[in-house]
């Protein structure tokens, strides 16, 4: 049984769901301790449960440590099946937990299951320290496509911290179902190319709409200043009031490359100017557009294990490498010890 420490590196949920997934595709039995030790509420939280009863339901799993608050879990699959299925974080216990983050946890599983797949996930949908949905349909699986993983995502309500209660829908087409990727020898992701394209969502839910406005004015101000060199790139924008079960802001931007998609956002909050927000959202853009790098830091650390379980060599380069990148590496040698995954810093 392959033992995870869940205090390394960067030491959050991220080795959980990471390890769940691999766990699962590979047929491979773990047990992780530690489990967030440093965090300010150590343990399994709400969302992290969640993954793990997803997880345990689609692979058919014999799990024992899976209770609110756990620093130890084992995970032992059995085998993954596809269909429909439902997963509520505030069935846990109430909580606008991230359905993103449980996304990460069994999405790549449903791709090597048996049969198509359709999942609800109910929860937050644009929440703190967890991407947010537009990040997921927008960029995400977009860039799986190109690597033959086919899914798409549709929201059907909002969920914003603290009530949560959103609603998204993935379908997953299995993997079996098409030939992933046949023609390239290599994955490569080495250049973003030019921009192509910049694509801005300002929303706001149960607050008024000068807020979302300010949001997206103060955004294209800035970048109207910003030194593009390719005069022939569009920007489209949407901006609007959505419902939700509480007031909640959120700012995304979604940028086109030639060759790669890059997602930057940020979330409003009580006594947090709408200017505010948009200058984290610019500031992210800013930082990844004067850099190398082709893939925005988040997307480093979502696309490897798909990258990892694709069986080609690959090549990308990123504007930063994070610790949740570099602990995501430890935990797929872990499984994939044949691998040997290399890092290099360019300065």
């Amino acid at each position: 049984m392959i033992r995870l420490d869940g205090s390394y590196g960067e030491g959050g949920g991220q080795i959980l769901r990471t390890a769940l997934s691999l766990s699962a595709i590979l047929n491979k039995p773990f047990e992780v301790y530690n489990i967030r030790k440093g965090r300010k509420k150590p343990g399994l939280l709400a969302q992290h449960l969640t993954g793990v009863n997803a997880a345990q339901v689609i692979s058919g799993a014999r799990v024992s440590g899976n209770k609110f608050g756990s620093l130890t879990l084992t995970f032992e699959p059995m085998m993954i099946k596809g269909g429909e299925y439902e997963f509520d974080v505030a069935e846990v216990r109430g909580s606008a937990g991230a359905v993103t983050l449980v996304a990460q946890s069994i999405l790549p599983i449903l791709f090597f299951a048996d049969q198509m797949s359709k999942v609800i996930l109910k929860g937050g949908t644009h929440v703190p320290f967890s991407p947010p949905f537009d990040y997921l349909k927008e960029i995400l699986l977009p860039t799986l496509s190109v690597l033959g993983y086919q899914a798409k995502a549709d929201l059907r309500s909002y969920g914003f911290y603290p009530a949560g209660k959103g609603e998204v829908v993935i379908e997953v087409v299995n993997r079996q179902k098409h030939n992933a990727g046949a023609e390239s020898k290599e994955l490569d992701f080495a250049e973003r190319g030019n921009l192509k394209g910049i694509r801005i969502v300002s929303r706001v839910a149960n607050l008024p709409l000068a807020i979302a406005e300010r949001q997206k004015n103060r955004l294209l101000q800035k970048l109207h200043t910003f030194p593009i060199s390719n005069s022939e790139f569009r920007i489209s924008e949407e901006c609007d009031v959505v419902k939700a079960f509480c007031p909640g802001t959120y700012l995304f931007m979604a940028c086109q490359f030639q060759n790669i998609r890059a997602g930057f956002s940020a979330l409003g909050a009580p006594g947090k100017p709408a200017e505010q927000v948009a200058d984290e959202v610019f500031e992210e853009f800013s930082n990844y557009f004067n850099q190398k790098g082709a893939l925005d830091p988040h997307l480093a650390d979502q696309l490897l294990i798909f990258l990892a379980l694709a069986q080609k060599s690959f090549f990308f380069t990123t504007t930063k490498i994070t610790d949740h990148l570099l602990t995501n590496i430890w935990v797929v040698n872990h499984f994939l010890p044949e691998l040997k995954i290399e890092v290099q810093e360019h300065k």
